[in-house]
């Protein structure tokens, strides 16, 4: 088996709503769920000018192969209906494969671990709750450690649902 690190975004509608939405589906689709975040909110990061985001940290045991769960994963969210039209743009779900064991993965396609997740506060938090002590596997340091040196400043609340 397989330990992949997922992060979900969302920012349009019921926002809860579609992060445990996409949580189920991965369950079903991708294999079993080993650990979750807590629910974060953030403002928008890249287009600001939209609704604050909610993100998440998730763990996933699959079979899958790095190429497969990508493949499950963009399924997943045209099913939701994600429409991908402006980058860094609003969406209903948005789901990025962090880590996949210890794997480094460089196609055309596919980057893995995430490349620009070092630079994003709103990923990293989550994922330091999950798995503080993950060792990046191409930078060397801990999540805890990444988040400590991370640039971006937008501020990361855990969400209390008002």
């Amino acid at each position: 088996m397989n330990l992949a690190y997922l992060s979900l975004g969302s920012n349009e509608g019921d926002r809860v709503l579609w992060l445990e939405s996409a949580i189920k589906l991965m369950s079903a689709q991708c294999g079993s769920l080993v650990g979750r975040s807590s629910i974060y909110e953030t403002k928008a990061w890249g287009i600001t000018d939209q609704p604050d985001f909610l993100n998440m940290a998730v763990c996933v045991e699959t079979v899958n192969t790095p190429e497969e769960l990508l493949t499950i994963i963009l399924d997943i969210e045209t099913g939701m209906g994600r429409h991908r039209t402006v980058k860094w743009g609003p969406r209903i779900i948005d789901i990025d494969i962090l880590f996949y064991n210890n794997a480094i993965v460089e196609k055309p396609n596919l980057t893995i671990p995430h490349p620009f997740m070092q630079e994003r506060r709103f990923t990293l938090t989550p994922l330091a709750e999950l798995a503080p002590d993950y060792v990046h596997p191409k930078l060397h340091k801990t999540i805890n450690q990444l988040l400590a040196n991370c640039p971006d400043e937008l501020e990361v609340h855990k969400y209390s649902g008002v």
